[in-house]
């Protein structure tokens, strides 16, 4: 097996050093540049994997730095690339001679860190390589029953939704119909029946099972705390796996007591560019057609996380077609309109956030917040909710829950 992973790997590269190419600006140091050289060249020789391994880590650690000195928007593009070369030659590193199943998930997770931190290279090869490693790492080894010792939990309090609050419901509007009562007037409303088709509501259906055998040992950020403006809420890095025995099921032996008081939400992220097997289970929604721009301008995240995660009231300056694929949320809207009302955090960070809690407010502190109308409504299996442009939203997932959102213009 060994030998055909690096076959495989090899065959995904250049066929010889002319052919890789390793172009930047000045804004690359030439000292690191000719590291990525001698790395190139070592690719195409017999060099000792300590000094393959070695160079690379020093390209690492460099772009590293580079990646964390101020707010990441204003990270250099160039930087973020060199990043990426050295997650690749760590990779090769790792799978050039005999690799251990140890090496192999190693490697995996470094083809996600420049998936994740870094910028595609030489036509997105990073994407490549993790292809070829999961295809050669075991599958996950866990007993049969594993999934069956999660926690029994109750069944989910589902709020009761007034009938002058419920966000009205529509089958199929046809795109016409849709454009002149819910876009242009940016009126909310849940489509019904509109992604039925996709694999991940029939023919593969979304379970834990199947996420661990697609994903499983994919490295993903997850939110870490309740709603992200709590102080203690945090980030951290970790495989699909371990989210979910950590804080979906709960039967982490390393972290119980964390899992147990603490929630974990892989929320907002781009899961589906990082691992195109996953966006082959959905469809982007005909109504999105209807946007200024085309397809690719269309930002599609996941959003996976257990009972109880919650995303604070806040707005967002697109709109929006959330899509719920396991289990129910509670979503409440309010009209921008009504942004007095909302108290949006005075920080220019959080200014699209609410600072009330929306189902436990101060009224003391927020008395205009009990005068603000809105509309509201539990979201199921199949429903595809439309949030119009900056109308606040409030989520609360009432159980298990796996929703994918398409923000467009």
């Amino acid at each position: 097996m060994a030998a055909s992973v690096w076959s495989k790997i090899s065959d995904a590269l250049p066929p010889d050093e002319e052919h890789f190419p390793l172009q930047f600006s000045e804004k690359v140091h030439a000292s690191i540049l000719e590291i990525m050289k001698r790395s190139r060249c070592q690719l195409y020789t017999n060099a000792p994997a300590s000094s393959r391994l070695l160079n690379a880590q020093i390209v690492l650690d460099v772009s590293w730095e580079k990646l964390n000195m101020g707010t990441w928007r204003h990270v250099d593009k160039e930087w973020r690339r060199v990043y990426s070369y050295g997650c690749l030659f760590k990779v090769c590193a790792l799978c050039q001679e005999e690799p251990s199943e140890e090496d192999l998930l190693q490697a995996i997770r470094t083809c996600d860190m420049g998936l994740l931190m870094g910028a595609a290279i030489m036509d997105d090869r990073l994407q490549v390589l993790v292809r070829i490693l999961q295809k050669d790492v075991r599958k996950d080894t866990r007993n049969e029953h594993t999934e069956a010792k999660r926690i029994k939990l109750a069944l989910p309090e589902v709020p009761q939704i007034r009938e002058d609050l419920a966000i009205p419901r529509l089958k199929c509007p046809s795109l016409e119909s849709f454009k002149e009562n819910y876009l242009l007037p940016l009126k909310a409303v849940i489509l019904e029946e509109t992604i039925d088709h996709w694999p991940a509501l029939n023919q593969h259906p979304w379970s834990l099972e199947y996420l661990r055998s697609v994903a499983g040992c994919r490295t993903v950020p997850v939110e870490v705390g309740s709603r992200y403006t709590d102080e203690e809420w945090s980030q951290k890095l970790m495989t699909l796996n371990e989210f979910i025995d950590r804080y979906i099921l709960k039967h982490s032996d390393t972290s119980q007591d964390e899992a147990k008081s603490v929630c974990g939400y892989l929320a907002q992220h781009q899961l589906f560019e990082q691992i195109p097997e996953l966006k082959d289970d959905i469809r982007l929604p005909d109504y999105c057609c209807l946007g200024d721009g085309d397809e690719d301008d269309v930002t599609v995240n996941a959003w996976f996380g257990p009972a109880g995660t919650v995303s604070p009231l806040h707005q967002d300056p697109q709109h929006n077609f959330l899509a719920q694929v396991v289990g129910c949320k509670y979503i409440r809207l309010y009209s921008p309109e009504d942004s007095d009302k909302l108290y949006p955090h005075p920080s220019q960070l959080l200014h699209n956030t609410s600072q009330v809690e929306v189902e436990n407010p101060d009224t003391e502190r927020f008395p205009k917040f009990s005068k603000a109308p809105y509309l509201e409504c539990v979201l199921r299996p199949g429903d595809v909710l439309f949030i119009p442009i900056q109308h606040w939203h409030y989520v609360r997932s009432l159980e298990q829950s796996f929703s994918v959102s398409f923000w467009w213009s």
